[in-house]
């Protein structure tokens, strides 16, 4: 590719007024079929923000149907939600009649088994859509089935707990690297090697983030004690209403400065990992700054609060389009030599995603 090309690899060609008719069409039918639309409705979306994506020179395709959604859907609640809900009121059973031991074990172990279930629910939501995402009649896909990836997603999770939680961006940057390290598109395989040290000091301020703003409050409330001395002393109702005051002021600053970190955090992961992927001779970029985190999750949160919820219908479109204008794309492409992918098709789609409201990318 040239200079040009580079820069314009990724390019989305509609806007949110050609996707209105379809989202507000959508949010009808679900409505009216009292959800049951949700997986045709996705499928369309999904269609839509596929058809006018290009890359390179030709558009992605999707091909995933909803049937298959459903398929995936009722497949999970059936093999693990209904198990789950079971075994939880058999665990309250077993602590009334006095059996806390008992209960607390298979707790822990309902506990093990469903970081295990999520984690083959990202790998396989990941290897779905790849399956189903065309470009120029080649798709994408994996020989592993993600048990294996379970595993790890499992075990690097609770490491990653260990340190008091400093080892988290060790497990999110490993299990990244060994998702995507499994999947291909067409003949040629996907190769990340994302490094830790890069996002690391951005998940310190994360993580420091709660005792700073901690200290910072017991610092304030001992001030404005020291300041009250000698004052006459508020009555109670007075002083009730200046605990409600801090406290809740104190509660929305928290999750305010909190996100607003997490966004930057967020913002150097996904520059680091996007970064460190390949595949074939090309590589990859992703140009968002945490200023333009902000604009998409201020925006949309806005977006739904002044609608009354409606707005939730252009998230998905939002996120997608956010995704598409901050890719850039390095490397040749060898036409020649694309061939279609060998890897197994999985015949039904994202049903523990959809049940543990897990995400693919």
């Amino acid at each position: 590719m040239t200079t040009d090309q580079q820069q314009e690899a990724f390019e989305f060609t509609s806007d949110w007024r050609q996707f209105a008719p379809i989202g507000f069409t959508n949010l009808l039918l679900c409505i009216v079929t009292l959800g049951i639309y949700t997986f045709w409705a996705r499928t369309r979306e999904r269609r839509y923000l596929w058809s006018n994506t290009r890359f390179i020179d030709d558009r992605l395709e999707w091909t995933g149907t909803g049937l298959e959604l459903l398929i995936g859907y009722v497949l999970a609640i059936i093999l693990f939600g209904v198990p789950v809900a079971v075994l939880q009121f058999g665990l309250q059973s077993l602590a009334i009649r006095g059996y806390g031991a008992a209960a607390a074990g298979i707790g822990v172990t309902l506990y093990f088994a469903l970081l295990y279930m999520i984690g083959i629910a990202i790998f396989r939501a990941l290897r779905y859509r790849l399956s189903r995402s065309y470009w120029r009649g080649i798709r994408g896909g994996s020989d592993s089935q993600g048990f294996g990836f379970g595993f790890s997603y499992l075990w690097r999770t609770i490491v990653g707990a260990f340190a008091f939680g400093l080892l988290v961006p060790w497990s999110m940057v490993s299990l990244w690297n060994q998702r995507w390290n499994a999947m291909s598109f067409g003949p040629m395989p996907f190769e990340s090697n994302a490094r830790v040290g890069p996002v690391f000091a951005r998940y310190l301020l994360f993580y420091l983030a709660p005792i700073i703003m901690l200290v910072l409050f017991g610092v304030l409330a001992f001030l404005g004690f020291a300041g009250a001395i000698g004052q006459v002393a508020p009555t109670p109702q007075q002083l009730q209403q200046n605990v409600i005051f801090i406290a809740v002021g104190t509660y929305l600053l928290f999750f305010v400065v909190f996100g607003l970190i997490a966004l930057v955090f967020y913002s150097a992961y996904f520059r680091e990992v996007i970064s460190q992927l390949t595949l074939g001779d090309l590589s990859f970029e992703f140009t968002a700054t945490s200023w333009d985190w902000f604009k998409l999750v201020f925006g949309s949160l806005l977006l739904v609060v002044f609608t009354l919820g409606i707005g939730q219908i252009f998230v998905g479109y939002r996120n997608w389009t956010f995704f598409i204008r901050h890719m850039r794309a390095y490397g040749e492409v060898r036409i020649d030599t694309l061939t279609q992918s060998a890897t197994r098709e999985p015949g039904q789609g994202e049903g523990l995603p959809d049940a543990f409201d897990v995400g693919a990318f």
